[in-house]
């Protein structure tokens, strides 16, 4: 709960500042140019500290709060990761710092000769958070904000993969639709690596 805490905190205060502070903004945000041609490789991070506004910025740590409170625990229960548990805390902020620069790939190698391409969110850390949930709850009901309809977290999920693939092929506004998509994935696979069993796990709940 705490280190979720932290990371809302965080990241709301910075964004905030970014709002008014356009220097703060450009210093920050994800351009893939820049990264690429001019090495600001910290720009692979930066970027989900802020928000293009505030609607961005609260869904986006509304969602953290919601889902990272209960994986933050997660991860150190021993009868989820038994190999690992002791770690937990430290694994929880690692999945979700890697998460920001391995969802930013994609863009990065599709947007690299582009003067023009920016981006800011946490959104594809928050994915991977989200996906860790579907993966320890794929039976559980989930929902999508504002709208009274629940479904079975791992539909949910291929929904949410579908939607954001083939928006990300279409690539006709300005979300980030890839770094939802390969964050969402990484959510799924850096469990998995920790502890095999949450494969098996998931499997067994979703057939009985």
């Amino acid at each position: 709960m705490y280190l979720t805490l932290f990371l809302i905190i965080i990241t709301t205060v910075i964004s905030i500042l970014a709002f008014n502070k356009h220097e703060l903004f450009n210093r920050l945000k994800f351009n893939s140019y820049l990264v690429w041609h001019k090495k600001n490789y910290a720009r692979l991070f930066s970027h989900a500290l802020i928000h293009n506004s505030w609607m961005h910025l609260i869904i986006n740590m509304y969602v953290l709060w919601i889902f990272g409170i209960y994986i933050e625990e997660a991860f150190s229960d021993v009868g989820v990761f038994p190999d690992t548990h002791n770690y937990g805390k430290f694994l929880y902020i690692l999945m979700y710092v890697l998460a920001v620069p391995i969802a930013s790939i994609p863009s990065l190698f599709k947007h690299k000769n582009n003067h023009y391409y920016n981006s800011v969110g946490a959104s594809g850390a928050v994915s991977a958070i989200v996906f860790t949930f579907i993966l320890l709850n794929p039976t559980g009901d989930l929902g999508i904000i504002f709208i009274p309809i629940r479904i079975p977290a791992y539909i949910f999920g291929l929904l949410y993969l579908a939607y954001s693939y083939f928006m990300s092929r279409r690539d006709k506004d300005n979300i980030a639709h890839d770094a939802h998509f390969i964050g969402s994935v990484f959510g799924l696979l850096f469990p998995i690596i920790l502890s095999p069993g949450l494969f098996d796990r998931f499997i067994n709940l979703l057939l009985y």
